[in-house]
């Protein structure tokens, strides 16, 4: 007999063959999704009948439900799938008993009876045997009582399907689905040396699963990479932020699909309304580059202190690195770290450059100023500009000096060398003398 799907998958991740018993696997993706596959014992008779497969997440998508029977796969159709979520709460009992009797004791042990007719947050009516009418605060309330539970109300969200079966008996059975209300999100560590030029990178996994599902003793596979979806939602963002800390097992990466694939390796249970840190990495030595830039057009006097190093394997890393937080430490002369600044990183492959902003120098002022402005012709215009560093520190500096350009701009005469980036950017390295300064001059003509 063929087995029938609700949902068909155009990819299949890691489809489990074996026969392991109350197993469960979950891959956590960056954006607010996981795909669970839960493999347990079910009871199966041959034959139509019912099935109930309880203890599923709350934000599960019914629609993504589909189910492997291990060693029979053919044995069993499945007819009908029913998600049923509507939960046993104190609210929900006493609407569906409107029009229905209750029984009500208050805290002065006065016992009332009667048939609800309305319930609110505040009070209860119910009409007396004689016809007359009780209104009870609920504050007052301290018990009631029914006479037994409403139809359709449950206690966990359960499947309920309907299969009809070849076989009978305890078979170990498959069930994958994709649920929502979790996310995983990386937050690194950089511990920057007394020189300066380097760093010590940790990186961390915080999982915030809030799907209404615990996950206990589970394999779990992290994806980082922009995964399409129909309907984007927005995944839950938590700051737990840790230092001092030793990395366990770390995730083993590898590149799947085109995204990066990461297993812990060992299980670990992951709590409903939990959040929960794992090591990526073990902390690595990073050669890395403190670096002043002044950008007077973009941020003012303001001068912007960057770490930035290359994720090569030369420089001491060269891993993917997912997309996340990191957070800059430093240690004062007592030892103790001291937080210094944080940036977020997107998704970043290997030997790429990595730019970490950290915050703005105290002891260094850039000032900017357009002395002059000339109209060579009606398309054609000159600027003089001039650009002052100011070091109030006790070493000498180097300032990165960024200037921004639009048209088809030529830089006619400058004071100090500079470096086209790009179509609308010219950069200066400037030396700047302990508790002293500098001074760049250059004119730019601009053809409209």
């Amino acid at each position: 007999m063929k087995m029938r799907y609700l949902t068909v998958w155009a990819v299949v991740l890691f489809l489990s063959t074996g026969t392991a018993l109350a197993e469960v696997q979950i891959t956590v993706y960056n954006s607010d999704l996981a795909l669970v596959k839960d493999t347990r014992t079910l009871q199966y008779q041959t034959g139509t009948f019912e099935l109930s497969f309880t203890d599923v997440a709350a934000a599960i998508d019914p629609t993504s439900v589909a189910f492997t029977v291990h060693d029979n796969p053919d044995a069993v159709t499945l007819l009908e799938q029913n998600y049923r979520y509507d939960l046993v709460s104190s609210e929900k009992i006493l609407s569906k008993y409107v029009d229905r009797t209750i029984r009500v004791v208050s805290k002065l042990e006065e016992v009332y009876e009667g048939v609800l007719l309305a319930a609110d947050g505040s009070a209860l009516t119910l009409r007396r045997p004689d016809g007359g009418l009780t209104i009870l605060s609920r504050a007052e309330t301290a018990e009631l009582s029914f006479p037994d539970l409403p139809e359709g109300l449950i206690t966990r969200p359960t499947l309920v399907w309907t299969l009809e079966s070849d076989v009978s008996g305890s078979l170990p059975s498959e069930v994958r689905y994709l649920t929502g209300k979790i996310s995983w999100h990386a937050e690194y560590i950089a511990t920057i040396n007394a020189a300066e030029n380097g760093l010590d990178l940790a990186g961390w996994v915080s999982i915030d699963n809030r799907s209404g599902a615990t996950y206990a003793d589970a394999t779990v596979k992290l994806v980082a990479g922009d995964v399409s979806r129909v309907e984007d939602r927005k995944a839950i963002q938590m700051d737990v932020g840790r230092t001092g800390l030793r990395a366990g097992a770390p995730f083993e990466e590898k590149a799947f699909f085109e995204y990066h694939l990461y297993t812990l390796g060992r299980r670990s249970t992951i709590r409903d309304n939990e959040i929960k840190q794992l090591a990526l990495f073990e902390p690595t030595a990073v050669r890395a580059e403190k670096v002043y830039t002044f950008d007077g057009t973009q941020h003012g006097d303001k001068v912007r202190v960057t770490m930035e190093f290359e994720n090569s394997v030369a420089a001491g890393l060269g891993i993917p690195l997912p997309e996340g937080k990191i957070r800059a430490m430093k240690a004062d002369t007592d030892g103790s770290l001291e937080f210094i600044g944080e940036d977020r990183i997107d998704h970043t492959p290997k030997d790429e450059h990595v730019r970490v902003f950290v915050g703005n120098a105290f002891d260094i002022v850039g000032e900017r100023k357009q002395t002059d402005h000339r109209q060579i012709s009606s398309r054609v215009t000159e600027d003089d500009v001039v650009v002052e560093l100011r070091n109030h520190k006790s070493d000498p500096i180097t300032v990165v000096i960024v200037e921004h350009f639009w048209g088809d701009w030529t830089i006619t005469s400058s004071t100090l060398e500079f470096t086209k980036k790009d179509a609308r950017t010219a950069e200066w390295r400037v030396a700047v003398p302990a508790d002293g300064k500098a001074e760049l001059s250059y004119t730019v003509r601009r053809r409209m």
